[in-house]
């Protein structure tokens, strides 16, 4: 698996902005929304359970990442069509702010090293891309076990001081002095 310290992985697919067919489908790759940070988080398939819950709690906390010049996204090897229905017939999707990314080829879940070998799903993982391209925080979860979006924008906001922070840090807090 790709950490802390490496380089995001090219990429090239296809994502879904939006519920209206003629306007949902969008290319994306790793030169999109170049010199924002980029959160980057698989679920293992749509139109399941624990995966719509952390879909919704990403969401809503979506202006937050904004407001720290952070781009959210969501990604499944699922296809484009399948987020798209998924978005269309699932209340807390549908209004959804970001980019649900198709990584149907699995190559990007494969460079990454969070591709479960098992099942062919992506595992329960997150990444936090600084602006220049170098993964800066990984972290998986087993497939049963939703992840805290507000811990990730925690961890964003730690990552964004260049300080040292201490544990349960809060943004606006003190920070640590080396001696």
């Amino acid at each position: 698996m790709l950490t802390v310290g490496d380089k995001f992985p090219d990429f090239s697919v296809q994502g879904v902005v939006s519920t209206d067919p003629a306007t949902a489908f969008r290319a994306f790759d790793r030169n999109s929304d170049q010199g924002k940070w980029k959160v980057v988080f698989f679920w293992p398939k749509d139109f399941t359970f624990v995966c719509p819950t952390e879909i919704a709690g990403f969401g809503q906390l979506n202006g937050d990442f904004t407001d720290r010049d952070a781009v959210i996204y969501g990604a499944s090897v699922d296809s484009e069509f399948v987020h798209l229905a998924w978005r269309q017939n699932h209340a807390d999707l549908k209004a959804l702010p970001f980019a649900m990314l198709s990584d149907v080829k699995r190559e990007l879940s494969g460079a990454l090293g969070v591709l479960d070998k098992d099942s062919g799903v992506a595992k329960r993982a997150t990444f936090i891309v600084d602006p220049d391209g170098i993964i800066r925080f990984a972290y998986v979860t087993d497939m049963n076990v939703g992840r805290n979006p507000q811990e990730v924008l925690r961890v964003l906001d730690a990552l964004q001081t260049d300080e040292l922070c201490p544990c349960n840090w809060q943004k606006g807090e003190d920070v640590l002095k080396a001696a």
